[in-house]
């Protein structure tokens, strides 16, 4: 039943990975889009290397809180 879990547990890891990385870089490019089509600017390109600064904090941050929790786990 262990084995179980532990296949839950990581592919519910990868799929919480890949939402934290995608979510703020397509919501920046919308921003990006929206204030360029309103603004008549060309930011688009900003507003993605801030997306994608974004996604990859919130992929560090993920991964260092498992690293810490299964070190907690084996004490």
């Amino acid at each position: 039943m262990k084995y179980k879990r532990e296949v839950f547990r990581g592919l519910a890891l990868i799929t919480q990975l890949g939402i934290n990385v995608m979510v703020p870089i397509f919501l920046c490019l919308f921003a990006g889009y929206i204030i360029d089509k309103k603004f008549g600017t060309s930011t688009i390109l900003i507003f993605l290397i801030l997306g994608i600064l974004a996604g990859g904090r919130n992929a560090y941050m993920l991964a260092k809180g498992v690293i810490e929790e299964n070190e907690r786990d084996k004490r």
